[in-house]
């Protein structure tokens, strides 16, 4: 049985020194290491050891989100390992998730870490719809007191009209027509497109 340490930091500046040491200690015979997010699982280093796991070895994680953050995808990625490949998995923070045999704790085994994963799912959606609902609440409450969200719109120099007439009626190119109202040529070019649609929609 081969034994693989997977360790993953969100970005390039972050240290894997704490996770590194954790598993340095149960003597992992292989270690990986992603600095990517935990968006998904298309990560150099995770492909590459689910590449070498064979069936019988054993993966050890520091926690759970080290191996990712969508638990959705998570459950999938645990189902691949543990039902497909069938290799054991080990969680240093939460030995509930082991798929080993621990002589402290007795036999946690696949069903109960399943069990305990679908939990976390569980709670992590559940934790995610009310974020987005009361993100939704929060902006409702705002507009009602008149806070406006987005970029606010500049407003259109004095010479804007006669330089989208001329524009419009092939008189001058639009670069010209942006200069002489001294809009840059993708603002003046947004805006005379949203004239233009205005005024075909009130033909």
């Amino acid at each position: 049985m081969a034994i693989y340490g997977y360790v993953r930091v969100s970005s390039k500046d972050q240290n894997p020194d704490r996770q590194l040491k954790a598993l340095k200690k149960r003597k992992v015979d292989y270690i990986y290491v992603d600095k990517f997010s935990g968006k998904d699982f298309e990560r150099p280093a995770y492909k590459k050891m689910i590449s070498q796991v064979k069936e019988g070895d054993l993966i050890i994680i520091k926690s759970i989100d080290r191996l990712g953050r969508n638990y959705q995808e998570i459950l999938e990625q645990w189902r691949t390992l543990t039902k497909e490949i069938k290799v054991n998995i080990e969680v240093l923070d939460m030995p509930l998730l082991n798929t080993t045999v621990d002589s402290n704790n007795g036999l946690t085994g696949i069903f109960i870490s399943d069990l305990v994963l679908q939990i976390l799912a569980y709670v992590a959606e559940t934790e995610r719809t009310f974020i987005r609902q009361r993100q939704k609440e929060g902006i409702a409450v705002a507009k009602e007191k008149g806070v406006q969200f987005g970029r606010n719109k500049i407003e259109e120099p004095e010479k804007f009209n006669t330089s989208y007439l001329l524009w419009k009626n092939e008189k001058m190119s639009i670069r010209k027509a942006a200069e002489l109202c001294g809009m840059s040529y993708t603002t003046f070019y947004r805006r005379a497109k949203e004239r233009e649609n205005v005024e075909n929609c009130s033909k």
